[in-house]
């Protein structure tokens, strides 16, 4: 794949399709896996995990950026719930595929990649907003600026 293409704000980045679709939200990252056992309320969408650097966020409508997933095959059920609930995140961006993983990012129906050509971690920031092209294998990261808005 061929690197990273940035032009004024705007970051783009290839990856692999796990569910396709379309969609977009301002970026939620962090650099902690995310348990949904336990680590989530599925009826708010919010991270409850005690030690999690996004306890009591939402991730709600966003676009979730994270290593993956941990915990028990339960995973994906509290992630299926939240799509019943209307609080599943917009999409999945993640680095580990695993079969917690890939059965919660299949019943949460949210477009969702993995295998990037330039680490989402790297390039993208809470806040910025991220339009997930799944069945094109695209990503466009739209830089918030200095003042916490989008270009």
């Amino acid at each position: 794949m061929s690197d990273a293409v940035v032009t004024d704000t705007t970051i783009v980045i290839r990856g692999r399709k796990v569910v396709g679709g379309v969609a977009e939200g301002e970026a939620l990252v962090t650099r902690d896996r995310i348990s949904g056992w336990g680590g989530i309320d599925p009826r708010t969408g919010t991270v409850v995990e005690t030690r999690h650097e996004l306890r009591g966020q939402s991730f709600a409508g966003k676009v979730l950026v994270f290593p993956g997933a941990k915990g028990s095959s339960g995973w994906s059920a509290m992630f299926h719930m939240t799509r019943l609930m209307n609080v599943a995140p917009a999409a999945f961006l993640f680095n580990e595929m695993t079969t917690k993983m890939a059965l919660g990012a299949v019943v949460t129906h949210a477009p969702s990649m993995t295998d990037f050509e330039r680490d989402p971690l790297e390039c993208i920031a809470t806040g910025d907003w991220v339009r997930v092209d799944a069945d094109r294998g695209v990503i466009e990261i739209s830089k918030k600026n200095l003042s916490g808005d989008r270009p």
